[in-house]
């Protein structure tokens, strides 16, 4: 295997003098008080990402979501005027749940002319004003302008849906910062063909994240992906990176897995052979426009041997682009201290001949089967975790983005709890 180049400094942690070498404190990912505080403190007030403009096609299109992290649910919904729209779920007259199906706690979506609720058949429009009241007269000089949706600041970046609940917060677009910049032009939609699964994870939510921030777990916990002589190989040479960077709260590494087809067929499965198809997404590119070249941010050192990016876009987003030309998405919902939702999506270009639907069915299952993987291991991890036996564990240099991952939560509850007392 290739050794890349490293920065001058003679590691990518060095590189970044901030995050330290010594070993990281990981109480943050069984603290309770500490996750009450990231509640507030990160998910109350940064971007979250709550899906892409494609759930909504036309005027009127909606869906909710739940986000026990914040304690809320939210509307997002396109307006006559197509512009999208995020709005507290609930009710300005008793405060019931505004827009549910059969169960409450459900996230549902659909299309309508206006938001009704079921208990009182209050009425609002798509733009959140509330424009019919039942019995209105029997109120007390009620002013229905004053009597609105509670709206929530909605944003959107490449045809991906951004929610803030902090009114005062920073521009998406200065939040996205460099990556966001770097990342305009990739083709996102053209890729609407989707592919998703979710699960619920006894453990905190960014030790899913560390799972999938370093690569240098892959040659020996995922060996079984591989053929035999090619996982032995694997396993001998170990992984490494081709490229980390830190921008900000975000994060991104740069990897030479992914290459399709691969030099030799023989390192994969017949079924891989037969649909041109795996873990890495179809093997042929498709035929659209942004894929040649790419954008600036993506394989940022050049490297010929590259095959997939992974962009970290706190605090629960992580961006896969592949380079097959298809892109997933992962996202880490918190719902207590040791249980997050986990949902990932995987986005490819239509396909046109069953040759390729079957190549995209067989990426979409080889990757579910890679993500269990790698979420069997984390309840033993919290679980051991949670025993205080060990609380501070060292991370190699290929694991700079986890130590800055905790580094950003631990700093973020920090100012959070500063600016909190001195208040």
């Amino acid at each position: 295997m290739a050794h890349f180049k490293k920065p001058a400094e003679g590691s990518w942690t060095e590189h970044f003098p901030q995050l330290g070498t010594d070993p990281v404190d990981y109480t943050d990912s069984i603290d309770p008080a500490f996750y009450e505080s990231e509640r507030e403190a990160i998910f109350k007030k940064t971007w979250l990402n709550v899906g892409r403009v494609e759930r909504l096609p036309k005027k009127g299109s909606y869906f909710t979501r739940e986000l026990a992290a914040a304690n809320t649910s939210l509307i997002i919904v396109k307006g006559k005027d197509d512009v999208v729209r995020a709005f507290h779920n609930v009710c300005r007259h008793r405060g019931n749940k505004l827009v549910w199906d059969d169960f409450p706690n459900e996230e549902t979506s659909g299309t309508c002319r206006q938001f009704t609720c079921k208990y009182h058949a209050w009425r609002y429009d798509l733009t959140g004003d509330l424009s019919y009241v039942q019995q209105e007269g029997e109120f007390f000089d009620l002013d229905k302008q004053q009597f609105g949706l509670k709206s929530v600041r909605c944003e959107i970046w490449e045809g991906f849906i951004f929610i803030n609940l902090d009114p005062n917060a920073e521009s998406l677009e200065d939040y996205l910062g460099t990556y966001g910049k770097g990342l305009q032009g990739y083709p996102f939609h053209e890729m609407t063909e989707v592919y998703s699964y979710r699960a619920e994870v006894g453990s905190n939510w960014k030790l899913f994240i560390d799972a999938f921030a370093e690569f240098y777990h892959a040659p020996v916990l995922h060996q079984k992906q591989a053929v035999k002589d090619e996982a032995d190989k694997l396993m001998k040479v170990g992984f490494e990176g081709l490229h980390y960077d830190l921008q900000g709260p975000h994060s991104m590494v740069s990897s030479w897995g992914g290459m399709a087809p691969p030099k030799d067929l023989n390192m994969v499965k017949p079924i891989e052979r037969i649909l041109r198809s795996g873990l890495f997404g179809p093997w042929d590119r498709p035929d659209i426009e942004g894929l040649d070249p790419l954008p600036p941010a993506i394989n940022p050192a050049g490297a010929v041997p590259w095959g997939v990016d992974e962009f970290e876009f706190f605090p629960n987003m992580s961006l896969l682009c592949w380079a097959p030309g298809w892109y997933l998405t992962y996202h880490y919902w918190p719902t207590a201290v040791d249980r997050h939702i986990f949902e990932a999506k995987l986005y490819f270009v239509p396909p046109k001949t069953v040759r390729e639907r079957l190549a995209q069915e067989l990426a979409a299952v080889t990757f579910k089967e890679y993500a269990l993987q790698d979420a069997n291991t984390l309840e033993a991890t919290q679980k051991m975790i949670e025993t205080r036996t060990v609380t501070d564990f060292p991370l190699c240099d290929q694991e700079i983005l986890l130590r800055h991952l905790h580094k950003t939560a631990v700093d973020h509850v920090k100012e959070y709890e500063d600016a909190k007392a001195a208040s």
